[in-house]
């Protein structure tokens, strides 16, 4: 492990990659992100689903049109009738901080991750990390802590059939940025965490789910990911990003409370090759934003669309879709009080499957706005009609 303080090159370094396997006899410690990059993405991202949608919304802040008519399986879908959606509202990519310490072994991430305290930044050399990683100190908005490498520095569970590969365990304030993480049964797992941003990884080769948000996790980023290969352990469970947790997991999770893992940002990620949703929310959570993502669902046999929302209060949008066994885009009321008044804005789904486009179970006050576009949807483009701002 070496200490720095002049500035880090996060490219490959030369050479061919190397195995590394670290003892880990204990947990390792690590934190969370940059929150004044995150001032200009999570919290940006949260001002403009206020100010979009004016306040809470329901169905009484839209007209609703004569019914839309449906799309012709096999047809473009209609051209959108509303303004093109606001610019992303994650901004630039993170830029890693000039590193502190540079690792290039397991055993020397472990050390740097114990060591890790507000300010500490991290930078991975080009290699493989075989173990299971945990992250349970948190930076502060002042002086937040990094973790950042190039793609070709890969952090490796070493079997999908348990663990995390990397666990950020109220990890607050933490970058965590740039390089692979694969072969675990689940990928990133975030459980009590407050501005982290999770940016430009690539997870691949899960047991379960690629990246999740859960206990009270709130104002996180997950941004530019390429997400794909889930759910090689059991394909229900083999979601790409999911976001809180299931009802029936409440007692174990969250002292049988809901899950409320709120005002989270989902964006700008490509996810496909899962198992399961590429992006799934889950009763209990509120306020969030999925903007401007790829699905392709080719591989789901787990489930049967691209998201599924659970929660209440979010606003999915400009995000496209290709290939789905059913539907593009779901809600559904799992308890009574949760899957209402989220909006669907802007996105465009190409199902090629049986079901809609978008799909509101029960409609509520959920809101599919004319702007959404689907095709090759064999029920049509929505089982609700359009609504205009």
């Amino acid at each position: 492990m070496t200490e720095q303080t002049g500035s880090s090159d996060p490219g490959s370094a030369p050479g061919a990659p190397t195995r590394r396997r670290g003892m880990l006899r204990r947990p390792i410690v690590i934190g969370g992100v940059i929150l004044a990059l995150l001032a200009g993405t999570v919290g940006a991202g949260i001002a403009a689903l206020v100010t979009a949608r004016g306040g809470e919304p329901s169905v009484g802040a839209y007209s609703t049109p004569s019914p839309r008519p449906e799309t012709t399986p096999g047809a473009p879908g209609p051209e959108a009738e509303e303004e093109p959606a606001p610019a992303p509202a994650g901004g630039p990519a993170a830029e890693c901080p000039a590193a502190t310490v540079t690792v290039s072994t397991a055993e020397e991430l472990e050390e740097a991750l114990a060591d890790a305290r507000p300010g500490t930044s991290i930078q991975l050399t080009a290699g493989e990390y075989v173990g299971e990683f945990v992250a349970a100190t948190p930076g502060t908005p002042d002086e937040p802590i990094s973790l950042c490498g190039p793609r070709d520095a890969v952090l490796d569970g070493d079997g999908i059939e348990g663990g995390y590969v990397l666990h950020l365990d109220g990890a607050d304030h933490w970058l965590v940025a740039g390089f692979t993480v694969r072969n675990g049964q689940k990928g990133v797992m975030a459980d009590g965490v407050t501005g982290v941003r999770i940016e430009g990884l690539e997870v691949t080769r899960i047991g379960d789910e690629a990246i999740h948000l859960r206990q009270y996790s709130t104002d996180n980023a997950v941004i530019g990911n390429t997400i794909s290969d889930t759910g090689n352990r059991r394909d229900k469970f083999g979601e790409g990003v999911y976001i809180g947790t299931a009802e029936s997991n409440w007692c174990d999770i969250t002292e049988c409370e809901p899950d409320r893992s709120d005002r989270n940002l989902v964006e700008g990620n490509t996810i496909f090759a899962t198992s399961a949703e590429a992006v799934d929310i889950k009763e209990g959570t509120s306020g969030g934003i999925v903007r401007g993502n790829t699905f392709d669902g080719s591989e789901i046999t787990g489930a049967d669309s691209w998201v599924d929302v659970k929660g209440n209060d979010w606003l999915i949008e400009g995000n496209s879709g290709v290939n789905s066994p059913m539907d593009g885009y779901q809600t559904h009321e799992i308890i009574d009080g949760w899957g209402t008044r989220n909006v669907f804005r802007a996105n465009a789904a190409d199902v090629n499957g049986p079901g809609f486009g978008y799909s509101l179970t029960p409609e509520r006050d959920n809101v599919v706005e004319c702007s959404n576009t689907a095709s090759r949807a064999g029920e049509g483009t929505s089982n609700t009609d359009c609504a205009s701002r």
